[in-house]
């Protein structure tokens, strides 16, 4: 008899049942803060965005969105800006916390007092975060389940409302969470049986593998993790074997030869290989491939983490008894 799936996985499937729908909420309730971020960005023309987990993450992934609007735009850990500050005078600064309770947000802020253009992202609007800064606050209330999933969509529809308030077209993202796509994720689980760990990567889209690897290592509680497509063909090559799965991700965009180049290199070494694809071209050979209706930058973000999320729960899934039930960590971190 197959078991009854837990809590805890249940639990996240409410909360990607619901991620569409909020984040279309989030990018419409939040127009005016997004204007007024936006004005500080044009007056700045340098952001600075701070977060930790999977908020770093996500900011990780729209650096380079806001870099082609001319933003001068960087992302660090909240803990490394403690202990290694970048200057924060005339910069626009981006404060993340989906709880808005992390011990690192809290102490920053008590630390520098913020600034005129600092701005919070965050799930929670009665939060400390919520009530230091303006804020845009994500609809729909926390995420109750341990990995980050509705979370990540809820922030990515955030910083689109900021980014077209900036001037970009958000139309072919909002269309993405207008009709989701559900594609089969069957064959990359298959693909993925006999691995041990994973390594995911991308290049336009290296944030979402970084996001993807945390939810890996979070639920499934193995040694998962994430290298830029040019980092990881930079020595890391070295740890391929058929125990190393790699999950790669690829957009419409002139980053996708190069996925697929180090798609067909990394089969060689045996190791079996993923590929999340908005791309449109041609499968790789020998990949299990995911595929998506052709997109680009942050359309091809809504496109393919939600199918990216379904594996990193599957994964976990065949592997630990009670996935998603943390035993080392806490949702909210209040401990440095």
């Amino acid at each position: 008899m197959t078991a009854p799936r837990p809590e805890s996985l249940l639990a996240i499937d409410r909360e990607m049942a619901r991620q569409h729908a909020d984040a279309l909420a989030s990018f419409e309730q939040n127009r005016d803060v997004a204007a007024r971020a936006a004005a500080s960005l044009k007056k700045t023309g340098r952001l600075l965005m701070l977060g930790m987990g999977g908020s770093h993450a996500v900011a990780r992934a729209v650096e380079p969105h806001y870099r082609a609007l001319g933003v001068d735009a960087v992302s660090l850990p909240v803990s490394e800006q403690l202990a290694a500050p970048l200057p924060i005078k005339d910069r626009t600064i981006f404060v993340t916390s989906q709880s808005g309770e992390s011990v690192e947000v809290v102490r920053w802020f008590k630390e520098t007092g913020g600034t005129a253009d600092t701005f919070a992202l965050t799930l929670e609007g009665g939060s400390f975060l919520g009530k230091a800064a303006p804020a845009l606050v994500a609809a729909g209330g926390s995420e109750l389940a341990f990995a980050a999933t509705r979370s990540l969509t809820l922030t990515f529809a955030l910083h689109l409302a900021i980014l077209s308030a900036l001037g970009a077209d958000p139309e072919p993202a909002l269309t993405v969470l207008r009709t989701p796509e559900t594609p089969d994720v069957s064959s990359a689980l298959v693909a993925l049986k006999s691995v041990r760990n994973v390594v995911t990567s991308g290049r336009s889209l290296q944030g979402v593998a970084e996001a993807i690897a945390l939810g890996f290592t979070e639920l499934s509680r193995r040694p998962c993790f994430s290298h830029e497509g040019g980092q990881l063909r930079h020595g890391p090559m070295e740890m391929l074997s058929p125990e190393i799965g790699a999950v790669l991700f690829r957009a419409k965009d002139p980053t996708s030869p190069l996925i697929a180049g180090m798609a067909g290199e990394i089969l060689a070494a045996g190791a079996p290989v993923v590929i999340f694809d908005a791309s449109g071209e041609q499968p790789v050979p020998g990949a299990a491939t995911i595929a998506v209706r052709p997109a680009s930058g942050m359309a091809a973000v809504f496109a393919l983490l939600p199918a990216a999320q379904t594996l990193m729960v599957a994964f976990a899934a065949e592997r630990v008894e009670n996935a998603g039930t943390p035993v080392r960590s806490n949702k909210i971190t209040r401990s440095e």
